[in-house]
């Protein structure tokens, strides 16, 4: 009986030893399950793309990285603070604040990519007969106000135009630099398109090469608030016409004489952040969570 009785608690004892040990497993893996994070990337290829900071370069301008070094932006110590992955969102984050790093012709900063249909190079572009589509997903994560309490402006997409050199040479500029026939603001939680017009519609060939020729519309606000939440952005472009669609069920179409005349000019996308403000103390970041351009 006194055998019987030790097997009886050696059994006991075996058997809460096993309970305990299967328990710990549990927990431990459960453990494991925590600790890992999903990590996603933004679906962006920079292969067509240079980037404008706003910090300086040695020669105080506005520092910039093309291909193929903007493929390694992540690495960049300088681009860092302004253009980084955020892996939990899947997302290139664009941060611009207010610095000394101007462009010309500007006052704001920027941190914002520039098309470059050649890596590298600047001066081959693309004109509205030979068009081209932009499209991207993003959302605006943060963004200061003013003292009134409103949010600041942002231009998260452009169509910037630019002189051939011969145009350029024949209006006696010293810059390829021509005004930007789109800008799309995130503006107080809704997306804003402004584009530019022609003042004098008998404006020669030659008249409309100059800056001052060309002014702004008035402006066309999309009804849907987007808000702080990802939302979807495309801009078509064909011979006269330009079109703008927000997440695939709101558009707006351009075609009037003032888009024909403009065909004149040589064209790139941008996307981005341009900060459109100087207050002290402001800044603002936008996510793209995917970018893909085509001609």
């Amino acid at each position: 009986m006194i055998f019987i009785a030790f097997l009886s608690i050696n059994a006991a004892c075996q058997t809460q030893k096993n309970q305990v040990s299967v328990s710990d497993v549990k927990v431990e893996k459960k453990k494991k399950k925590k600790k890992r994070k999903k990590v996603r990337l933004p679906d962006i290829d920079l292969s067509h793309w240079k980037v404008t900071l706003p910090a300086m370069n040695e020669k105080g301008k506005p520092y910039e990285i093309s291909p193929p070094e903007i493929f390694d932006f992540a690495k960049n110590e300088i681009a860092r603070p302004y253009m980084y992955i955020d892996s939990t969102k899947g997302a290139i984050v664009f941060h611009a604040m207010p610095t000394d790093s101007k462009t010309r012709n500007t006052k704001y900063t920027r941190s914002e990519l520039r098309e470059q249909m050649v890596p590298g190079d600047n001066n081959t572009n693309w004109t509205f007969e030979q068009g081209g589509n932009l499209k991207g997903k993003l959302s605006v994560s943060e963004v200061s106000k003013d003292s009134d309490g409103k949010y600041h402006r942002i231009i998260i997409m452009q169509i910037h135009g630019r002189l051939t050199n011969e145009q350029r040479d024949l209006i006696g500029e010293d810059d390829n630099n021509a005004p930007p026939i789109l800008k799309i603001y995130w503006d107080k939680g809704k997306v804003r398109v402004k584009t530019k017009v022609l003042k004098n519609l008998n404006a020669t060939a030659t008249d409309v090469l100059h800056e001052d020729a060309w002014g702004d519309d008035e402006g066309f606000n999309f009804e849907q608030e987007v808000g702080f939440k990802k939302f979807t952005l495309e801009v078509k472009v064909s011979k006269g016409k330009m079109v703008i669609i927000l997440n695939n069920n709101e558009y707006a179409v351009y075609d009037s004489i003032h888009i024909k005349r403009w065909g004149v000019f040589e064209n790139y996308f941008k996307a981005g952040n341009y900060f459109q403000t100087r207050d002290e103390g402001a800044h603002a970041k936008v996510n793209y969570y995917e970018l893909e351009v085509s001609h």
